[in-house]
């Protein structure tokens, strides 16, 4: 039963920043593994059952790489070599090798900030062109998922500075049509509510209100299999590309 992060778990956050080494960490190991993740593995868990009714092939295992992520970095090809991450997170996704070219649900934390959302961790140029097509086939669909926002989120992107507009595009889904790629969340430094043992309800509640939006993106990758099995080849070379 998930009962609330405790202050210790935060300040082990900060204080890792400021000690980046692994004497520090494995010092510091019983904290991280009593007062951070089994608590985190303990959110996972009041979330998954709901999450699954959002969508049956959701990821759920409250394991280290496939909901929780790893406090280890890689740091081979980063300019930061800084071992450890001082922020942890979880996703709800269906599972994927390159999961960040899918839609996926996400909560996560840092010493004294928090946000939860939707939407792509870095989408690829092909998966934002399927994304432009549905777009185009279904704008009422669309516009149904950006009025279901709820207040509150606000909406990070990048967008191309050239992009042509076809004219049947509504005008109020334009900004949207010529983003690289974006996420929703909704961010706060009050630190509070994590530590309430009614975390879950409220970010389910966060959730459920972008499952339209989940559906709108969850159709893109419906729509990649479906163009694997019809034409593997095109399938092949696109993967190749995302790559």
């Amino acid at each position: 039963m998930f009962t609330g992060f405790e202050k210790e778990c935060f300040v082990f956050l900060q204080n890792l920043q400021q000690h980046n080494s692994k004497e520090w960490f494995e010092e510091h190991r019983r904290v991280y593994e009593g007062k951070l993740l089994t608590p985190f593995r303990s959110l996972v868990e009041a979330l998954g059952e709901p999450m699954q009714q959002i969508d049956k092939y959701i990821e759920t295992r409250p394991a280290i790489g496939k909901t929780i992520s790893q406090m280890r970095r890689d740091t081979r090809f980063s300019h930061d070599k800084s071992l450890y991450r001082n922020n942890i997170w979880l996703t709800f996704k269906r599972p994927k090798k390159n999961w960040t070219d899918a839609p996926a649900y996400f909560f996560e934390f840092g010493p004294d900030w928090w946000h939860y959302g939707l939407g792509y961790y870095s989408a690829s140029p092909a998966t934002m062109g399927l994304f432009r097509d549905r777009l185009l086939q279904f704008p009422h669909e669309f516009q149904e998922a950006t009025d279901a926002i709820p207040k509150g989120f606000l909406v990070h992107a990048e967008s191309y500075k050239r992009q042509a507009i076809p004219e049947t595009l509504p005008p109020e889904l334009t900004p949207w049509y010529v983003r690289k790629s974006f996420y929703i969340a909704s961010r706060s430094t009050n630190m509070t509510p994590l530590s309430l043992p009614d975390l879950p309800l409220r970010l389910l509640k966060g959730f459920k209100q972008l499952s339209k939006m989940y559906r709108f993106l969850v159709a893109i990758e419906d729509a990649k299999q479906e163009q694997k099995q019809l034409n593997p080849a095109v399938a092949y070379e696109r993967d190749a590309f995302d790559r």
